[in-house]
């Protein structure tokens, strides 16, 4: 992967952001049937391992900051109390209505740039619906590691940059573009 790759990669509006996680990642998932509850968990351990990154039972100040979503229609989402709150973003519901989507992520951001907690919304229909749940849970994991600027899929490749990324020397946050000569360095 070239530093260029990279760079798009973490790209949105002309912007570079390049963001992990600094706390202990407290997962919680709703709205999956309960065989499928473990295969997640596992995945998503497996995931911040593999980055070198804790993953604990709760975050003292939030209780949770990975939290995942899941649905059938947008409009469940509306039974969620205080989504707007948690979201940061009133219309959510509609919103994602309105543009069709099959998935949504949200992140929060410490002081100092780093994850603080990440929500992701899915819509079960469609293609989503028919993938397996351990495909479905590592790209799912893997979009919460970093924050991506577009959709991406778990790969050997993305597993090789999530390390690089993670490495103790490496910020928890960058906005210059520069970062990316950084991570393929790692890589090389």
């Amino acid at each position: 992967m070239t530093a260029d790759e990279i760079t798009e990669l973490f790209t949105r509006d002309g912007s570079y952001l390049c963001a992990r996680w600094r706390r202990p990642v407290a997962p919680v998932i709703f709205g999956l049937a309960d065989e499928s509850l473990g295969i997640f968990r596992s995945v998503i351990h497996a995931a911040f391992a593999d980055a070198g990154h804790p993953v604990t039972d709760t975050d003292p100040e939030m209780g949770a900051n990975l939290m995942m979503f899941f649905c059938r229609d947008w409009d469940e989402l509306a039974g969620i109390p205080d989504l707007d709150r948690l979201s940061g973003q009133p219309d959510l519901v509609t919103r994602l209505r309105g543009a069709d989507a099959d998935a949504y992520q949200i992140f929060r951001f410490e002081e100092d740039g780093a994850i603080r907690a990440c929500l992701s919304f899915m819509r079960m229909q469609g293609a989503m619906a028919g993938q397996h749940p351990a495909m479905l849970a590592e790209t799912l994991a893997t979009r919460a590691l970093l924050t991506f600027s577009r959709e991406v899929t778990a790969s050997t490749e993305l597993a090789s940059l999530i390390r690089a990324a993670y490495d103790p020397v490496m910020p928890h946050s960058a906005r210059d573009p520069s970062h990316a000569l950084r991570l393929a360095a790692r890589l090389g």
